[in-house]
Order: structure tokens, then sequence, then C-alpha cells
């Protein structure tokens, strides 16, 4: 079989004045050269060869391209450009099928020096009942000018779905690492010591949930007495595929952003060793991920013209992920967890992590990441077990105006001190302090947190509820004001006087999309904040139940309510926007893109959503719609 160059991507990655980066992964190193045009020239103003760039090999077919562009001058801004790779004076762009958009010789982009139209959402599930936004993004830029095209792509957490994969993707997953010829890997399962047992005829599909980890190092006293058995370390209710090794995270992001290896894969309609209830499930992901691949030219596309910039979130790892220390002892006492883990953070570092900023990752970072490669052994792994749980720098800024702030919001944990099933709080206060220092002194700054810092109050309440009762795992209770320490931290952020006068945060996480006005009570000089959410580009929150914790929300909230008193945003108003889809409520349950456009001072002039059938949706200012006007006298936030 003869495999195409190109298995997945190019995607453009961080692209500023200074470098433009290029991911892909091929079959083959990569010997062209990386050419650089002003539209509608021929002439290239800026060449280089990828022979000189960082290229991974992780199998016989399989290669990583790391490529970070740098010019003896500062590329040209706010200017239509166009890019090309170039093979013994070919294009291998132009072969690429569906890549271009209408007459276009080469992929035409623009780099941004201000962000003032920006593309952003969260949450795009393979085998998800809906309709794929990214794709129709895609679309939507068919017929538009480059310079009237989002000019930021900003994906705010869980691109891969890796404690919910379907059977058929686990299939063509699998399939995936036999075609490229994937390094073996060894593990320390209990079950499982070489990452090519995991292959269906030995781990049947579906059978995952008994080989993950178990563990009882957070039972309390009544567990104890009685001897209860170990439970899950992993919490995802939808462990039965759970990706495991190395080379699945890795095949799982090719097959989720590219059309090109499906074609060179054939998955099984039929599955003997099914029970009649798996096969009528497998049925069902069969048809919906059929549907979801249908998009995959579309979003290939897209890539290959937008800068697209990425965080991860839960999912990208396992369900959960650092969400309390009791969760984060059971990882630590299971080599076989950690090792799951470290598996999931070198996999995001390649695909997703690497081409927000590559800078951040220094010698001290790839020297042990290219001796388990060379070496994969127990030794070498453990070694890059230690990298990945110390490292610190996977929030970036992005130097447009205004600028672009991305947090990390999953390992720089601020821990509970009274137990530990209550939630960490998403940043620590050395973190928090970081992203003071970034947007301090600006006139306004757009923040990325994948997590909203002012969500939905009564969902937030019923969080704060079962974490109360113990369970805090049970309904993922991770929002920003969960942690006192970290909520009263971020608070007292906004209300310094260095900060923004123009505050935008993107969020993702919640499969659901809002936006909120958000001012500082009792100050005339409070600054201005927008709540802006989207989620997700292929995931939305189960019916009937957000149509009804959003009426309870209004109707227990309302300005006066007494229950206000009870939160940590007392000194807050906000205000929520209406959206002009017909409906009654203020959530908007569908797969969307997020659609943002700044003003010259950075206020937002247009919020809204692309959904993933191509309608539009505006979120209008409701002067006279449930403001959220809390009592400032009581803090009950300690």
């Amino acid at each position: 079989m003869v495999l195409p160059v190109f298995l997945a991507g190019p995607i453009l990655r961080r692209t500023t004045q200074d470098e433009v980066c290029i991911w892909a992964v091929t079959s083959k190193p990569l010997t062209a050269d990386f050419t650089l045009y002003q539209a509608e020239q021929d002439d290239a103003f800026y060449e280089a060869n990828f022979a000189d760039q960082k290229q991974i090999q992780l199998g016989d077919h399989c290669y990583i391209v790391m490529a970070q562009f740098k010019g003896d001058a500062p590329f040209l801004v706010d200017t239509p450009l166009q890019y090309d790779i170039v093979l013994d004076g070919h294009s291998m762009l132009s072969s690429l099928e569906g890549v271009l958009y209408g007459d276009e010789s080469r992929p035409t982009f623009v780099i941004p020096s201000r962000a003032e139209h920006i593309a952003h959402g969260s949450c795009r599930h393979p085998h998800h009942h809906c309709e794929d936004a990214l794709a129709a993004l895609d679309i939507s830029h068919e017929d538009t000018p480059v310079e009237k095209r989002a000019n930021l792509l900003i994906m705010t957490g869980d691109q891969i779905y890796a404690d919910d994969v379907c059977g058929p993707l686990m299939s063509a997953i699998r399939q995936t690492i036999s075609l490229l010829g994937m390094k073996n890997q060894e593990m320390e399962g209990d079950n499982i010591r070489w990452c090519s047992e995991l292959s269906p005829d030995k781990t049947p599909y579906y059978s995952r949930t008994q080989i993950l980890p178990f563990s009882d190092i957070n039972h309390g006293l009544i567990k104890r007495l009685f001897k209860a058995k170990p439970e899950p370390v992993f919490s995802s209710r939808t462990t039965e595929n759970h990706l495991i090794s190395f080379n699945e995270f890795i095949a799982m992001y090719m097959l989720v952003w590219s059309p090109e290896l499906w074609q060179h894969i054939e998955i099984e309609k039929t599955v003997p060793t099914l029970s009649q209830e798996l096969q009528k499930r497998w049925d069902i992901e069969l048809a919906e991920l059929a549907r979801f691949r249908t998009g995959l030219v579309h979003l290939r596309r897209l890539f290959a013209h937008i800068p697209t910039y990425m965080i991860f979130d839960d999912h990208n790892v396992t369900d959960d992920f650092n969400l309390t220390v009791g969760w984060e002892r059971a990882v630590n006492n299971s080599a076989f967890a950690q090792g799951i883990i470290t598996n999931a953070m070198m996999a995001y570092f390649f695909c997703q992590g690497w081409g927000n900023q590559p800078k951040a990752f220094t010698q001290d970072f790839w020297t042990p990441l290219q001796t388990f490669l060379d070496s994969p052994d127990p030794a070498t792994f453990y070694a890059m077990t230690q990298v990945t749980h110390h490292f610190e720098q996977w929030h970036y800024t992005i130097p447009t105006t205004p600028k672009v702030v991305v947090v990390d919001t999953r390992t720089r944990r601020w821990r509970s001190e009274s137990s530990y099933n209550k939630p960490s709080g998403l940043m620590d206060w050395e973190s928090l302090m970081d992203f003071q220092q970034d947007v301090f002194n600006n006139d306004a700054v757009v923040v990325v947190s994948p997590a909203p810092m002012f969500g939905v109050k009564f969902i937030e309440t019923i969080q704060r509820i079962v974490t109360f009762l113990g369970h805090p795992l049970a309904t993922d209770s991770e929002n920003w004001m969960a942690h006192p320490g970290s909520a009263n931290a971020l608070l007292n952020i906004f209300k310094h006087p260095k900060t923004p006068k123009n505050f935008v945060i993107l969020s993702g996480d919640v499969h659901y999309s809002f936006a909120y006005d958000v001012r500082m009570r009792f100050r005339k000089s409070s600054p201005r904040i927008w709540q802006i959410t989207c989620s997700g580009f292929r995931n939305q929150f189960p019916e009937p139940f957000l149509s009804i914790f959003e009426w309870l929300d209004r109707k227990l909230f309302w300005p006066e309510s007494p229950l206000n008193v009870f939160t940590r945003r007392k000194r807050m108003r906000i205000e929520r926007r209406k959206p002009d889809n017909g409906g009654p409520g203020l959530l908007v349950n569908q797969s969307a893109v997020g659609v943002v456009k700044l003003d010259q001072d950075g206020a937002p002039k247009y919020i809204g959503l692309l959904t993933g059938k191509g309608t539009r949706v505006a979120f209008h200012p409701c002067e006279d719609t449930d403001k959220e006007e809390e009592f400032p006298s009581a803090d009950l936030s300690r």
C-alpha cells in the first residue's frame, strides 16, 4: 500500500510577524521547501527547507513535522499572503484534495496584528449526534475574501475525547497504528505489559474499563471498615475504549483532524465477538462516525488557512483530570495511571501544545523526550513523566492588539487544604500572579479560559451541593467559584486599578453557549468585562435538563433574590445577553463556533455563533432581562 506524503495537516499554527509555524504528519521525511508569497504574485519573498526543521519519527511511516520559520526581517502583517510546500518545483499542496478555496493556487492567510475577528469554541466529540460546526465555519469562508474571514481560530479545549472513544473509532486507531508501523511501548499495568496487547484480538472492544487502574487510596473510614472494593482511578463513565498508549493518542489526533488516513482504513460492520447489545451500539456509533468523517475535508482546509491556537482541558487526557487532590493521589499511587497521563500529555505537546508557543519548550524538555522516543523503556518513560508533571509553560500569550492571554487551568491547580475530596482551584496563586502580570497595564485583553469565569449560577450551585455531599467528580465541579482562594484572587484581579479597561473572556467546556456583560458594583472606574462562552464544536448538553436548569436559574437568582448573598460574585453585576434565535432561553444548546468582532478599543461590537447547521445567532444586550445584582454587604466566600 502506497501512503500519501501528508497524513494530517498542514495546520497553520502560531503566526506572527516574527514566525510562521506549520504542523503536519507525514509518511516520510519532508524535504520540500516552504515558500511565502504576497497575494497574486509568483515570486516567493521567503523560502526555507523543511529538512532544517524538527521532524520526529514516531513510526516506520509516521513523522511529526514541527516547523518554525523565521525571517531576517519581520513578516508582513494585515496583508493577504500565500504559502506553498514545493518539492522539485512542484506544489505539494495543490495535489491535496479540497485543501484550497475556489480559484486559489495556494492557501491564503493573514498574519494579524490585531485580534479583531476571532472564531472560538471547544468540545469536538466525533460520535455525538449533531453537526460539526468547524466544517460549517470552513464552508462560510468559501466565498469570503481573506480580509473578512476570522483572523484567529482559538480552540478552548477538548479537541479529542480520550475517555470516550466509540468502538468503530477504536478500530480505526488500532488500524492506523499497524498501518504506520508505530513503535511499541512497554507499560506498567497489571494486565498490560506492552501497548501491542491493546489490539482488539487481545483486548476486545468495550472491555478496557476492567484493565484500567483501580485504587482504594481515597477510601474513607467507613469504606475501610467495610473493606470496600477498590474504585476506578479514572472517573469517566465512558471508559470502555479509553485511550492508553502514546501511539493511540497520536493516531486519534490524525483521524479527527484529517480525511487522509480514512481512505486506507476499513471498519468492520459486524464484529462477531460483540454481544447483540454491543453490536447495536456499534451500528449507531458507526453511522454517526460516518457523518463526522464527511466534515474532515472541510476541517483540513480551514486549518490550512487560519492561524490556529489551542489549549487542553480534561477530555484531552481523561475526565476530571486534576479535579481534586484525592484524584491526583490515586493517579500518583498507580504507575499505570501515571503512564496514561504522561502518554496523553506527550501527545498533547506534539499535536497541540508546541504550536502555541514553540520557544516555551527548551532543551530541558526536548532532551528527555527524544531520549524516550529513541529508547522507549520504563527508565526513559519515568524521566519523561517527571518532565510533564513539573512543566509549567502550557499557558501563553499572542502578541496582537488587544493582547490574547491563554491560561492553563489543568496543571497548576490551587489544591484544597481542607479535604482531598474538594475541587481544586483552576489556577494556583503563582499562576494567577503570572496571569495578573500578563494582563496588567494593557488597555484591553482577550483572555482564554477553558471553563467560564462567570458561569450559570444554578448549575454551579448544584455542583457546590454535590461537592458538599462528597461527590465532586459526579458533576464535574470545576468552576472558578468552586475554590474560595482562587475565586477571591481572580475577583481581586478584576478590582485592581491596573486591570484592563476592557476584558473579553472566551470560554468553552460546558456544552452550551451564552454571553454576559459584567461590571463591578459601586465603582465608577469598573472595567468592562464580557464573558463569552461557546461549546461545543460537536457536542450539546442533554435536554430537557439544560432548559430546566436555565428556568430555575432565572427564577431563583432574579435581581433581588436573597439567594444572591450566598454567591462569591456578590460585588459583580451580570447582565445576560439575549440570543436572536427565536427561542425563549438565554442559553443556546446547539453545536456552534463562536464569532467575536472587536472595536478599536477592544470592546465587542458583535458576539455571535455560527451553528453546525450554518445558521447565525447574535447575542444582544437585554437591558430589562434578569440583571444579577448581588448583595454587597456580607462576604461569605471564606
